[in-house]
């Protein structure tokens, strides 16, 4: 047996021919070293950007929470008898909204928007739904992500406070701008989701006795689709998913259009919500089946 092996045949280590107490005579690194002010260093920064990133995906809930109150709100017109009093009251929660989207603009100022992408995605994306509902009450048109951008532009004094119509003596003041852009994605998924909404307000319209409504829906719904189906599957993989959803949101609203062009006069309409809730739920299971 070589002597450089122990008992049993098993090579031995080169601290084993060292006494115990003299094996980590090295361990104990001082911290003024480079290399651990190094990892100081990269600790600090690693926290401070975890810390920031909870603080975006908190904001980001809020903003998915305002956003969907102003949605419940809007879909209040369908019954509501003044409409403008609705709307007025959709724009304050959309400014409430707004201030908290200035929050992430300055949590990012200086920071690579991209990184931090995912914890505020899905507050922008219902942020882009509820504001272009809005719109399309009052215009029955899309708005547009440069429209949406311009909202998004913020004037601030040092305190925070905004100040969106300077004093005379403005230009003793620093005044900072603050700038968040929504992203193409964002803004097409949040545009895909906005038909599900125009759905329920196409149902919730026939209920009520609005026959136009549902014919206008049906006709943007289908220049919607026409444009999601350009993209097609060379999108983002999230477009493609939503695709599905808004073929049957488009299904659902055409079905409720034929029924009113054939079978309009016949339903009283009062009873014209019923007839299409139970349409809407054949073709739910008619999906589910196949």
């Amino acid at each position: 047996m070589s002597g450089k092996e122990g008992p049993g045949g098993f090579r031995k280590r080169k601290h084993d021919n060292f006494p115990h107490n003299q094996r980590r005579d090295g361990k104990d690194v001082s911290s003024s070293s480079p290399v651990m002010l190094a990892f100081k260093s990269f600790q600090q920064e690693l926290d401070a950007r975890h810390d920031k990133y909870e603080r975006l995906v908190k904001l980001s809930r809020d903003i998915t929470v305002e956003s969907k109150r102003t949605i419940f709100l809007l879909h209040r017109i369908t019954s509501a008898p003044d409409m403008e009093e609705i709307l007025a009251e959709s724009e304050i929660k959309l400014d409430g909204v707004r201030q908290k989207i200035l929050q992430v603009a300055q949590e990012l100022s200086g920071e690579d928007m991209h990184q931090f992408h995912r914890a505020i995605t899905t507050g922008l994306q219902e942020y882009v739904e509820a504001v272009s509902f809005q719109h399309f009450i009052k215009t029955r048109s899309l708005i547009s992500m440069e429209e949406i951008n311009k909202q998004l532009t913020f004037t601030t004094e040092d305190s925070g406070k905004e100040n969106k119509t300077p004093s005379s003596d403005g230009q003793d003041k620093q005044l900072v701008t603050w700038r968040l852009k929504i992203t193409p994605v964002d803004y097409l998924l949040g545009v895909a989701d906005l038909t599900g909404e125009l759905m329920r307000m196409c149902i919730n319209s026939v209920g009520n006795g609005d026959i136009d409504t549902p014919f206008e829906v049906s006709q943007f719904l289908r220049q919607v689709y026409d444009g999601f189906s350009f993209i097609g599957n060379t999108g983002p993989y999230e477009v493609s998913k939503k695709l599905y959803t808004l073929k049957q949101s488009l299904a659902k609203v055409e079905n409720a259009c034929y029924a009113l062009k054939v079978r309009g006069s016949e339903i009283p309409k009062h009873m014209l919500a019923d007839v299409f809730s139970v349409k809407t739920e054949m073709i739910d299971q008619e999906e589910g089946v196949s």
